[in-house]
């Protein structure tokens, strides 16, 4: 193959595969798509390393050198903006050539966004290169094709860039075979958006189209997963002519895995695509709703990634084009990606999945779906049978404490270790795991249910005084004012109680932008204390396994923590250390845990700066800074609602702790 392009792109496409019977396949990656990245370099889960790990596993397993290697190449302004306004068009080309400080307070007004230097070129190849591929597959010179690009493109609107993505990809690409290139004869697509988020902007894209189905599956919980609203429920199927060609999926929990996914596709995607018999299929393929995604929460394996596509494979003679959208544990990602182009170069069979049953959810969300839909789609007007709905997994079991002392009495109410889910959780992905991934999640499973049993305080003096800010560290989400989402905790229960104290500590803001807020300080607890100081602080009675994942959303939000930062030990030894910097997640801000006392026998703990980052405060080398209004509001709101202090007595103790000096 011949070396092509200073974006380290590689082209062969005039050698074509001498093997009649092998598919050809198209497949594109540019280096010049990891220019993207977070302007103070920052860890982020929409990092370059998410396309360098697919081409590397890919090279690994000799797949490029079977594939048609296409070039990348940047979108037209005029594909661009038949999905988006020339407004956003424009703010997208000319990002990158703004100064720093203005690119960063655009970002802070976006959801989830971060631009620098390399947005505008990544985000135009990125589209120009779903467009290529799937131009070449319409053709019909390629049988399939997967573009590995970024950023990922599914939530980008007409006029809003949010959740990762600057320009809708997929949603480019059918417009411009639509309407672009009627002689290729594409009148109907059909778009699959397996990625755990909802696709909000594809489907606002082709709301009233009957041209386009789209399909989604994703994980929902009634509003309250990214994007965080009702767009991505069952009951929006489109408009006008558009109406029945809008289909969402929405499980109601997380873990959902490939017996979930294969029963949505064989009772809904499956007939429906079999009655609209669409001329191609683009799939957003977003691969974090694959097991261990630190975002997903979901149990998909490369093996369910592989039998998805296998069936898909049997409609529009077979013409797929993958681009690639989330996808954020660099392993899964890249195996999944692997099991997709061994089914798109038709390696090997494709053997079934093992006897699992969907959670009782799902069914509920499959019958739900075609009872809404049925009136477009007649294929799915039949009951599914009981029979069938009957084959179910235990239904999620709520991990509890109590503070009764009949255990009899407890166990009645609620099973803590239910057998059934331990199975679930350690021996169903064994035979899609390498061995060290098995151990990772035998030993994450057995910390975290030794440390779900201890209780302390934890103690929050800036955002995290409000509760549903805290809220978000726990159940997932976003308040406002937040640019970009939790992930939550893996125990989502909320906190036992809430009270609160004041500590002889100060408060104080510092460093001038986050990825959280955007520009201006945060705030932070000098971790020495004085009498002469006086903090507010909220204290919520939580686990130390929940802590944990709070320690490390405060940190290193996308780091994967098979074994605990916090343990046990830590803690005996913090009562007599006073605080114990955690040089896991060293790179974060509050990565010095801090003993504040005892409460009711249990430790209070909060997190913030270690001492030599007060120095570094004091000397200016880190930069003291006032805090945003947002910031600032949020704060107000955790004193107000907690009736510790007036509106007016909250404002000047955030304008004090922000002015005095240290």
């Amino acid at each position: 193959m011949m070396e092509e392009g200073s974006g380290g792109g590689r082209s062969n496409y005039n050698r074509m595969n001498d093997a009649k019977n092998e598919r050809r396949v198209g497949l594109i990656y540019d280096q010049r798509m990891c220019k993207h990245r977070t302007p103070y370099g920052d860890d982020h889960p929409e990092k370059p390393d998410r396309i360098t790990v697919i081409w590397n596993k890919l090279e690994l397993a000799g797949i490029p050198q079977r594939c048609v290697i296409l070039n990348a190449k940047e979108a037209k302004d005029e594909y661009i903006c038949a999905v988006h306004s020339k407004n956003h068009v424009n703010l997208i080309r000319n990002i990158s050539s703004k100064e720093y400080s203005k690119r960063n307070r655009i970002a802070s007004k976006l959801n989830s966004i971060y631009l620098n230097e390399g947005s505008s070129e990544s985000a135009y190849l990125a589209a120009g290169s779903v467009i290529e591929v799937a131009e070449k597959v319409a053709k019909g010179e390629l049988n399939s094709a997967f573009a590995i690009v970024r950023p990922p493109g599914h939530h980008a609107e007409y006029d809003e860039a949010m959740g990762f993505c600057l320009f809708n990809n997929i949603a480019i690409a059918a417009s411009f075979l639509l309407d672009q290139r009627p002689e290729l004869g594409i009148n109907k697509i059909l778009i699959v958006d397996w990625d755990v988020h909802h696709g909000n902007g594809t489907q606002k894209t082709f709301w009233s189209d009957p041209r386009v189905l789209f399909f989604s599956v994703h994980r929902h919980e009634f509003g309250r997963f990214y994007p965080a609203n009702f767009d991505g429920f069952y009951t929006m199927v489109g408009e006008g002519p558009g109406a029945g060609y809008n289909i969402n999926v929405p499980w109601e929990n997380g873990r959902c895995g490939d017996a979930d996914y294969l029963a949505v596709w064989d009772h809904v995607l499956v007939p429906v695509a079999k009655e609209f018999n669409p001329d191609i299929i683009l799939v957003s393929a977003g691969f974090d709703a694959a097991f261990g995604d630190p975002l997903g929460g979901c149990r998909l394996t490369p093996h369910g990634y592989s039998v998805l596509l296998k069936k898909l494979m049997d409609f529009a003679q077979g013409r797929i084009v993958l681009a690639l959208e989330g996808g954020y544990n660099l392993d899964s990602l890249a195996n999944s990606a692997l099991a997709c182009m061994e089914v798109l170069l038709e390696d090997k069979p494709i053997s079934k999945l093992s006897e699992a049953y969907p959670f009782e959810s799902t069914w509920r969300v499959i019958q739900a779906v075609r009872q809404m839909l049925s009136a477009y789609w007649p294929t799915l007007a039949d009951k599914l049978p009981t029979k069938l709905t009957d084959q179910k997994a235990p239904p999620h079991i709520l991990l509890s404490s109590s503070e009764s002392d009949d255990e009899d009495d407890d166990a009645s109410k609620i099973i803590s270790k239910d057998l059934v889910q331990a199975v679930e959780d350690v021996v169903e992905p064994i035979l899609n795991l390498k061995i060290e991934d098995y151990h990772d999640e035998v030993n994450s499973a057995l910390w975290r249910s030794k440390l779900s049993k201890t209780d302390i305080w934890y103690a929050g003096f800036g955002s995290n005084m409000w509760k549903s800010r805290f809220l978000c560290y726990i159940e997932g989400g976003q308040v406002i004012g937040m640019k970009k989402l939790c992930s939550g905790s893996v125990d989502r229960n909320p906190p036992k109680e809430t009270r609160w104290k004041t500590f002889p500590h100060r408060l104080f803001f510092g460093r001038d932008f986050t990825q959280t807020w955007g520009p201006g300080g945060v705030a932070f607890l000098d971790p020495r204390s004085n009498s002469e100081d006086k903090a507010y602080m909220c204290l919520y009675k939580i686990t130390l396994e929940q802590f944990n994942d709070v320690l490390l959303q405060e940190n290193v939000p996308d780091h994967d923590m098979n074994s605990p930062l916090f343990d046990l030990n830590a803690l005996d030894s913090i009562l007599n250390e006073g605080s114990i910097p955690v040089e896991a997640v060293k790179r974060g801000w509050y990565h010095n845990v801090v003993y504040l006392g005892m409460e009711d026998d249990m430790p209070i703990l909060t997190m913030t700066c270690p001492l030599s980052a007060m120095e570094s405060f004091k000397s200016g080398e880190i930069p003291l800074c006032a805090p945003s209004k947002d910031y600032a509001d949020t704060l107000v709101r955790g004193l107000v609602e907690g009736k510790q202090l007036s509106e007016e007595e909250a404002t000047t103790y955030i304008q004090v702790a922000s002015t005095k000096p240290l």
